[in-house]
């Protein structure tokens, strides 16, 4: 499904799998089974009523007042440090991050598959085809990329992701497959790209709402995006395949990014499609709106 200016949304669902399932919402939290464990994590969307009101969990983020993050884990003495799920087909350590995450995003789902597919075709002359994962996190998109046959350039400002992303690829037997792990400054690094001419088959990019460089470099959502995209089009070449865009940040709506994609990318042809993330409540089947996204393909 594609929008034009004033069209529908389109919906990208994840659904629940062994390794990670959304039990229930409401009343701005969500329950969730992540490998063995369940959690309770704020959700500032799940505006509804929960299923059930006796939710049991191992442990629990308590977050401030404010919309902008902070706050703590209680947990349960038997939760570990990090365990081992799979996701997408790689295994990866899961974890109680500072952050309130879990060390990946599973609303993701739908884009790792595209990826997947996508990356499994070489290039016309053989050779595999190459993905840049601009604020690349915990690496489940990098490592699945790399299963699929891909290149892959793998950037994150943070050293501990980056470093957390290389342990992912040891433990799913990807420690040898062409991935460069970068703790880069994404404009930076990118912008040095376009310099060197270099072109990619798909770009993945999930920058936060605010965050800050290995060298103090500082990132605004609403200020830099636009220009970053603008180089991350001059990335795409005859070959190009694919540019995903997603976002957390509640406050800009997917009809703005469609807008800036269109914008963006329109002359190198192709179809944007724009909408919503949702994950689906294993039980109910009820859809707890995540994220917002923007995607070009050819």
């Amino acid at each position: 499904m594609s929008m034009a200016d004033g069209g529908a949304l389109a919906l990208l669902v994840a659904h629940p799998g062994p390794d990670h399932a959304l039990l229930d919402s409401g009343e701005g939290r969500k329950l969730e089974r992540c490998g063995p464990f369940r959690f309770i994590r704020p959700e500032p969307q799940a505006l509804w009523a929960p299923a059930s009101r006796v939710w049991e969990a191992d442990g629990t983020f308590v977050g401030r007042a404010d919309e902008e993050g902070g706050g703590r884990w209680h947990l349960e003495p038997h939760v570990p440090e990090s365990w081992e799920i799979v996701q997408a087909g790689v295994r990866v350590h899961a974890m109680c991050t500072p952050f309130r995450h879990l060390g990946f995003f599973p609303d993701m789902a739908p884009h790792w598959a595209r990826l997947a597919e996508v990356l499994a075709r070489p290039r016309a002359d053989g050779t595999p085809p190459a993905l840049l994962n601009l604020f690349g996190y915990s690496g489940v998109a990098s490592l699945v990329a790399a299963r699929a046959g891909a290149r892959v350039v793998h950037v994150d400002a943070s050293r501990k992701a980056v470093d957390l992303a290389r342990r992912n690829a040891l433990l799913s037997g990807l420690g040898d497959a062409p991935v460069r792990w970068l703790v880069e400054d994404a404009r930076a690094f990118v912008a040095r790209e376009v310099r060197r001419g270099h072109r990619y088959e798909a770009i993945l990019l999930d920058p936060p709402k605010y965050g800050r460089g290995p060298k103090g470099e500082t990132w605004h959502l609403e200020r830099d995006l636009a220009p970053l995209l603008a180089d991350c089009a001059r990335l795409l070449g005859a070959q190009s395949r694919l540019l995903i865009l997603t976002t957390y940040a509640v406050r800009l709506s997917a009809h703005a990014l469609h807008r800036l994609m269109r914008q963006t990318l329109e002359p190198l042809g192709g179809m944007i499609e724009s909408g919503e993330m949702a994950l689906a409540e294993e039980r109910s089947g009820r859809l707890l709106p995540t994220a917002i996204f923007s995607r070009w393909s050819r």
